[in-house]
């Protein structure tokens, strides 16, 4: 069974409701019939200007059978809403006759069915910037309580079974926040253990990665990752974690017994934690092309409640995905 065939059974299992804000985008509407039909979730909304969206379903060939259409100008949600944006952002400097206007946004509204709970998950990004997407969520929706950063992480499976759980890993963070701190890089390493208790269905072994293992160099880099360790064994004492270890010792356990001895850690990591950006996007992609990994994400970790944000070159496929994810992710908080 593939990664994305688990992820449909969980979301299936979970039987909650999605949100697709983007209404009128022809990816998403044959998506949400796709999602409807196989019983990804108990009930899919689309929103939009009902009377524009059902003419675009008709002229895609589409039917919105079962698809709930939320208006947000004919919505009797409208007041709700509205009321609860400004008090959302008042400190903002937000007048409760703007809130009435700002909320009807697609990605506004869809964030606020989930925050009040009329729907358990969203799914966006195929006509909107990544930007926007998280903007919205993390003004409505925001993050988890003890969690100041959301994150994201990509499953990458592979077929080498011996490394990670059965040739699965989750590497995080990257595709979200360029150069964290120690204590945002606390979050992601708490975040992606959470992600593999989800997704690979695996007690998470965590290994936060540098150029060093162990003291083998020195320098602000390296601090950084140490730091890290600390704030989150402080916060997470029972999770398993280490660092900072380089790559091959964190996977591969002869390397482990030369560099980290005494590691519960190392040559065991299911879970590999990027020091920035710009390595963690690096080393998904060449697993990806190198070793011919599929490469599910980026996930977004560490909201209140699940939303994920699509590529907007995504296929109708890509969408079905993302929304099994997104959804498993609200079974589990379940």
């Amino acid at each position: 069974m593939t990664f994305a065939e688990k992820m449909k059974g969980l979301a299936r299992d979970a039987h909650k409701h999605l949100v697709l804000p983007e209404g009128l985008e022809p990816r998403t509407v044959r998506a949400a019939r796709m999602i409807a039909d196989e019983g990804i979730a108990a009930s899919v909304t689309l929103i939009g200007n009902e009377a524009e969206v059902k003419a675009n379903a008709e002229k895609l060939g589409v039917s919105l059978e079962g698809i709930e259409i939320c208006d947000p100008e004919k919505s009797d949600k409208l007041a709700e809403f509205a009321k609860e944006y400004y008090e959302l952002r008042k400190h903002k400097g937000m007048t409760e006759e703007q809130a009435a206007i700002d909320i009807k946004d697609k990605l506004r509204w869809g964030s606020m069915l989930v925050h009040l709970g009329y729907a358990d998950a969203m799914v966006a990004g195929a006509e909107s910037t990544t930007a926007d997407v998280l903007r919205a969520a993390l003004t409505i929706i925001k993050t988890k309580p003890g969690i100041k950063s959301a994150s994201s992480c990509f499953v990458m499976a592979t077929d080498k079974k011996q490394y990670g759980t059965n040739g699965s890993l989750i590497f995080s963070d990257c595709a979200t926040i360029p150069n964290p701190t120690s204590e945002q890089l606390a979050e992601i390493a708490e975040e992606a253990a959470n992600s593999c208790r989800v997704f690979l269905n695996a007690e998470p072994i965590v290994s936060l990665l540098s150029y060093s293992t162990k003291g083998s160099a020195k320098g602000e880099l390296i601090d950084k990752v140490k730091n890290a360790l600390e704030l989150v064994k402080a916060k997470c004492p029972d999770l398993k974690i280490d660092g900072e270890l380089q790559l091959d010792a964190s996977i591969e356990p002869s390397v482990a017994a030369l560099k980290a001895k005494g590691s519960d850690v190392a040559g065991k990591a299911n879970v590999l934690v990027f020091p920035d950006l710009q390595a963690g996007n690096i080393g998904y992609k060449l697993v990806q092309r190198f070793a011919g990994a599929e490469a599910y994400g980026p996930i977004l970790q560490g909201f209140a409640k699940p939303v994920s944000d699509l590529s907007r070159g995504c296929s109708d496929e890509d969408i079905v995905v993302t929304a099994a994810i997104t959804l498993a992710q609200a079974g589990a908080l379940s």
